[in-house]
């Protein structure tokens, strides 16, 4: 690791960290975002900060589903819900931004207290519930966006029952059609009731051909080529079930694949809050998610490209992610155990190993 690395991670693991644990986890979070979105404001603070955290070299972009990248990592959904803070962390180093998962309408998600830290195990479960302000709220922020790559992850509502659920996600991918790079269909989050039931071959092929279908139409009456579409799969799928995403990928020909989401397996934690309910992410996936990309990777000899996540807490652990398959990764838990030197590590090592 490089020396200035090494100091930023000490200062953020020793000082940062342990106060920012102090807290409950969802009101650090959007303090945390408070003071981003405040600091970055003051002249010269957003220079700063990618002068620290940026890696700039032409070896790191990719071309992956027709778009271009300027380095291969990403922040996965969840974080920046609204899109209220897309373009203040892309200074740390990111090459591209997932907002969402963001619904029809706006909804409180379900109650607190929802999530946990998981220290021993650098984990975290949250049972958020797809809370965020709606899809029309986050589109009138991305309007503002000049530069920042961004992915649209997008769900359903709580209230929409699964046979009505297709209408929630074009509702979606028409509203932010001409404000993302990328589309992300999420079906696979614990924490929506029924949800994970639109993972099944049969559903999940008519949602995502339904889209693809619009996707043409909308590349036919607008100036924009079609926009990839990708879909979020759960850890939790057996062989089988990773054998139909294959086949359902080739059926409707969407782009490519995000492996994984958050898992509700408990196995081999320490914590003593383990036993909360919804979906866990960090440490604890990193094998799992990236089984499950070196699975699809294999199985569908590299058909489509993949976006690998889960428990990426070093720059190894994003290597490995690659090296099975993934053509891009993103962080979520590691960016909070870790920080945002993890970002810059992982860059340098990509461009140290030639990946």
């Amino acid at each position: 690791m490089h020396p200035e690395n090494n100091n930023t991670t000490l200062m953020y693991k020793l000082i940062i960290r342990p106060i920012l644990f102090w807290f409950d986890p969802e009101e650090v979070h959007y303090f945390t975002f408070s003071f981003v979105k405040f600091i970055s404001k003051i002249p010269g603070v957003s220079a700063i900060i990618k002068s620290i955290y940026e890696v700039k070299d032409a070896r790191l972009e990719r071309e992956v589903f027709g778009v271009k990248f300027k380095n291969p990592v990403g922040l996965a959904a969840g974080f920046d819900k609204d899109a209220k803070l897309y373009k203040e962390l892309s200074d740390f180093g990111f090459g591209f931004i997932e907002i969402g998962t963001v619904t029809p309408v706006g909804q409180e998600g379900n109650p607190k207290k929802r999530l946990f830290r998981l220290k021993e195990d650098q984990a975290i479960i949250n049972r958020m519930g797809f809370n965020n302000g709606g899809v029309l709220e986050a589109v009138e922020r991305l309007k503002k966006n000049s530069n920042v790559l961004i992915g649209g992850n997008i769900g359903k509502n709580k209230v929409t029952p699964n046979e009505e659920a297709v209408n929630d996600y074009i509702i979606c991918f028409d509203a932010l059609y001409d404000h993302v790079d990328y589309f992300v269909v999420n079906v696979s989050s614990p924490n929506t009731p029924n949800l994970r039931a639109l993972q099944d071959k049969e559903p999940l092929t008519a949602l995502l051909q339904t889209l693809q279908d619009r996707n043409i139409e909308k590349q036919q009456t607008s100036t924009q080529k079609a926009k990839p579409i990708l879909l979020k799969i759960a850890p939790d799928l057996t062989d089988e079930q990773l054998l139909d995403i294959i086949d359902i990928v080739k059926t409707t020909q969407i782009a490519g694949v995000i492996a994984t989401n958050t898992t509700i397996s408990r196995d081999g934690l320490q914590s003593s809050n383990q036993s909360e309910t919804g979906g866990l992410s960090g440490k604890p996936l990193t094998k799992r998610s990236t089984e499950v990309i070196r699975f699809l990777a294999e199985k569908s000899n590299k058909a489509f490209p993949i976006i690998g996540v889960g428990g990426i807490h070093s720059a190894d652990d994003a290597i490995e992610k690659l090296k099975a398959g993934a053509s891009l990764v993103q962080l979520y838990t590691g960016f909070i155990y870790e920080g945002p030197a993890l970002i810059k590590a992982i860059n340098k090592k990509i461009l140290k190993e030639n990946i």
